[in-house]
């Protein structure tokens, strides 16, 4: 395993953010910071600008007047929601052209942003502040697998035949089958790119809620479910399967209940189109 391990760390330090999100963090990282230079940043990207802009005049938002210039946006939506916009959508260029013989991207695709959407509405239900650190939580809890399929695709692919032949959780085999992961690949993606604790903590144990720190674990728990549900959208299996593999650690933690978690997946299937054309234009006709 030690060979793997490090063959799949190795890998991992060859991938890096787009300037754009290292230029934004090293602004927000500054505590003297102003949103004028905030502004700058987003300024000289002008995909970023779009994207921002359509953003926040979008029905996801639902403002009743329209907003024309990056720094009124940037005021509107707060500066968590620029950071989150700008890393969701630089994950989303950095690995989005990627071509794969062990996944179908758009499938992966929508199964994130899926993920992404139904965390989002669950961190409302949990009267999270910030809901949208919930959304590229969701959107990136399943990164260490497109590490994986590159690094080490037939492995993968075995752990993949396995499981869905065995009706595991495929973490259980790939831990078996390869020693690791992919929860704790994309824990150390997060890590290397220095990303916020919180996503360090819900990437790596989502599998497992009740292994994350206290102070994260109701993040934690909102991704677990969101995951479930997420792969059970995107599978043949029985609408409710996905029940019976809820961690009772996830319940615990986030105090929601089955109703509210099927009254989201209603929810959701409405918000994914819009979400994957304010955030990944690249991906809409493929994923529809």
């Amino acid at each position: 395993m030690g060979t793997i391990w490090e063959k799949i760390t190795a890998d991992t330090k060859l991938i890096s953010l787009p300037e754009i999100y290292l230029q934004l963090k090293s602004v927000l990282d500054d505590p003297d910071y102003c949103m004028a230079d905030v502004a700058t940043v987003i300024i000289n990207d002008p995909g970023i600008t779009t994207r921002l802009l359509r953003l926040v005049n979008s029905p996801y938002f639902g403002l009743a007047a329209k907003v024309g210039t990056v720094s009124r946006a940037i005021s509107m939506l707060g500066t968590q929601q620029v950071h989150d916009l700008v890393l969701a959508t630089s994950v989303t260029q950095t690995f989005g052209a990627m071509s794969n013989q062990v996944m179908d991207m758009h499938r992966y695709w929508w199964r994130s942003v899926y993920c992404g959407v139904v965390s989002r509405l669950l961190a409302n239900e949990c009267n999270v502040l910030d809901s949208e650190r919930l959304f590229v939580a969701g959107l990136l809890r399943d990164i260490g697998h497109l590490i994986m399929y590159q690094s080490i695709p037939d492995l993968s692919q075995q752990a993949i035949d396995a499981a869905a032949a065995s009706g595991r959780p495929l973490f259980e085999v790939e831990r078996e089958l390869i020693g690791l992961d992919y929860a704790r690949v994309g824990g150390t993606l997060m890590r290397q790119w220095d990303l916020p604790k919180s996503l360090q903590e819900s990437t790596q144990f989502h599998i497992q809620p009740a292994k994350a720190n206290d102070y994260y674990s109701l993040e934690t728990g909102i991704i677990h479910l969101s995951a479930l549900m997420a792969e059970s959208a995107d599978s043949e299996a029985v609408p409710d399967e996905w029940q019976s593999r809820v961690d009772v650690a996830a319940w615990h933690a986030t105090g929601l209940s089955l109703g509210q978690c099927t009254s989201v997946q209603a929810e959701a299937e409405g918000q994914i189109k819009q979400v994957i054309e304010l955030i990944m234009p690249q991906q809409r006709q493929a994923l529809g």
